[in-house]
């Protein structure tokens, strides 16, 4: 095939035969064509017509700006700049029109000259890469993805050494990969609690699961970050674990967002006990103030006197009690997990619910006894039955009864519903008489601000925060209702390990004597002066101080002897931390029982820091305390209340 000649009597040159233009290309798989100087085809290869959906003759003449995108067109001008000089060789890539649509081509385009060196054609011969291309566009995408991810995203050897980390990574955690490798950082480890756990969590991916959880992590700031934790196996195409991909997206939003909303449906839970708890203690308070009364009036009896003394003595117990169980369920602080005696918790808040609900409404206890004890928060556990409890008493609005029972399931038993094989749980159960729930609405009772309440009766809180308890227990629920007959929540708890049925207490010793120097610090004069006749009956020798600033002088005056040192927190003048502080310097050897009303997580930590591990809260009995400081200044350890 050639191309058409012009003759040569028309004063015309005749265009060359098209293996003149193309050469060894003319039969090539690959698309190759020659243009004019002014850009039009003068010859072209099949594998290049056939792009177009045309025969090599009906291309010639074409304008190759018609050929190419729109957007590529620009380019074109350059090219004969290009090929202008020596090696007169160029390279680019541009997308094309084909009757296939839009293809992406690598040109190689070579000037052709002719025997005087004047350049009077332009050879290109291409090779389509549309599919590299949009490989590499698509790779580029997910590339961007990954490193503008909100999510911290890790890959790691089958070791847990890092071989990537994306920006977010770096940004949350303060490490580059260099870092990272250079410091052999452990990227698997952050936030694990203990080794048990980082164990347990290396058991699951490498038998190839995947695992999820929630993890902590102390930052450079000092501020806790909270991170929704997954990582998965990255597998070969042969099914082969190459690699694990750690995936951290940041919840500590969330998790605040959470605490926030359990901490206020708590304190709207604990307005619902305000009235039992005024009654209580106007009880409390009369029976002290009568008792006092009768024994100021110098009865010539003396056992209506010890018997007096003996009331209020125990109306002050209850009240301690009361107090503290007030204290517990308002404290906001994270979880504290420890054994947690179900069925005298249950006691205690019926106990207290009684006096606040209306009289139509009766308690039906059904106690699973010598039930061992759960690893749980107590105060949580408090505001599982209150919350439940109180949505029991709203849905019987003509009186009823509300059954609380307890019960025992062996390893096992509970793992054809949500239960974990072999491990134990003790079931919490709570039924009311009341007006139960269709089925439509059960399906949606743990929904956050649902509430079938009207106007302002209710948020629709409490179930929500049931059921994050729960969970975050690593229990589960079920709920049964009947509309017109009744509901029944039903909990499962793990209970803890290597537990054992509740023991009775061990009865205590009584005061113990002593003989060593004390040093009492207290601003409430009638406490003081009470402590410090009750230790020098006890042959202890006392000095007192009435305040911070009087305390850091006597601790700084060496002639001023002590072995142990009573020491209450909220002060006037300085506080009883820095007075802790200064023994630490000037006297380390001595002995500090703290002595507080309320102890918050913050002064915990304050204490954690400085050492400090006795410390008692008020009100105490002074058998407690007289045994506690015993303890302390004979060296045997003892554990803070």
């Amino acid at each position: 095939m050639s191309a058409k000649k012009s003759d040569p009597a028309d004063g015309v040159a005749m265009a060359p035969p098209l293996d003149a233009w193309l050469g060894a290309w003319e039969t090539s798989a690959d698309p190759a064509y020659c243009r004019d100087l002014d850009g039009r085809v003068i010859a072209s290869n099949p594998a290049f017509a056939h792009k177009f959906g045309k025969t090599p003759e009906r291309m010639v003449g074409t304008a190759v700006s018609e050929l190419v995108h729109p957007d590529d067109v620009a380019a074109l001008s350059s090219v004969l700049a290009e090929i202008s000089r020596p090696p007169f060789v160029a390279m680019s890539e541009s997308r094309w029109l084909t009757s296939q649509g839009i293809r992406w081509f690598a040109w190689e385009k070579v000037a052709l000259r002719d025997a005087s060196g004047a350049i009077v054609a332009l050879r290109a011969v291409g090779r389509d890469i549309t599919r590299q291309r949009l490989a590499e566009e698509q790779f580029y995408r997910l590339s961007r993805a990954v490193e503008q991810s909100p999510v911290s995203i890790v890959i790691t050897d089958l070791e847990g050494n890092a071989q990537y980390v994306n920006s977010k990574f770096t940004a949350v955690s303060g490490h580059t990969l260099e870092d990272i490798i250079d410091r052999r950082i452990e990227v698997l480890r952050d936030g694990h609690p203990d080794e048990a756990s980082y164990q347990k969590f290396w058991e699951t991916i490498r038998s190839g699961g995947e695992w999820r959880g929630e993890l902590s992590t102390k930052r450079s700031s000092h501020s806790i970050v909270w991170e929704s934790v997954k990582v998965s196996c990255l597998r070969s195409p042969g099914g082969e674990i190459t690699n694990y991909l750690c995936l951290r997206e940041d919840i500590t939003e969330r998790k605040k967002l959470e605490h926030d909303l359990r901490q206020a449906h708590k304190m709207e839970s604990l307005g619902t006990l305000a009235g039992g708890i005024a009654h209580d203690f106007n009880n409390l308070l009369a029976i002290i103030n009568g008792y006092a009364e009768v024994c100021m009036m110098g009865s010539a009896e003396p056992r209506l006197l010890q018997k007096g003394l003996r009331e209020i003595r125990s109306a002050v117990q209850r009240a301690t009690g009361l107090v503290r169980q007030i204290l517990t369920f308002s404290r906001k602080n994270e979880p504290r997990f420890a054994p947690v005696e179900l069925n005298q918790l249950a006691r205690d808040l019926v106990a207290m619910l009684a006096e606040t609900f209306p009289r139509t409404v009766t308690f039906h206890l059904e106690l699973h006894e010598g039930l061992p004890p759960l690893r749980a928060d107590q105060n949580q556990l408090q505001q599982i039955i209150l919350n439940l409890c109180v949505n029991a008493r709203d849905a019987m609005p003509s009186g009823g009864t509300i059954t609380i029972a307890t019960s025992l399931h062996a390893p096992g038993e509970l793992a054809g519903h949500d239960g974990v094989v072999g491990q134990g749980y003790a079931g919490l159960r709570i039924t009311d008489s009341g007006t139960g729930m269709s089925p439509e609405v059960r399906a949606r009772i743990f929904e956050p601000f649902f509430t079938t309440k009207h106007g302002n009766q209710g948020t629709g809180l409490g179930l929500a925060v049931v059921y994050g308890i729960v969970t975050g227990h690593q229990g589960f629920i079920d709920v049964d209702s009947t509309p017109n007959v009744g509901s029944t929540f039903s909990i499962f708890l793990p209970l803890a390990e290597g537990a054992v049925a509740a023991s009775q207490p061990v009865a205590s010793t009584e005061f113990p004597t002593g003989s060593e120097s004390l040093l009492i610090v207290d601003d409430e004069e009638p406490l003081r002066n009470l402590l410090m006749k009750t230790f020098q009956r006890k042959g202890y020798r006392v000095t007192t101080a009435a305040d911070g600033n009087e305390a850091v002088d006597m601790i700084s005056n060496p002639s001023i002897p002590f072995d142990l040192v009573l020491l209450d927190l909220n002060m006037p003048g300085t506080h009883g931390l820095d007075v802790l502080k200064v023994i630490r310097i000037c006297r380390p050897q001595v002995r500090v029982l703290v002595i507080s009303g309320h102890i918050t997580s913050e002064i915990r930590a304050e204490f954690k820091a400085l050492g400090q591990e006795d410390w008692l809260e008020k009100p105490y009995a002074l058998d407690d305390i007289g045994r506690r400081l015993r303890t302390l200044l004979d060296g045997r350890p003892e554990k803070a209340a």
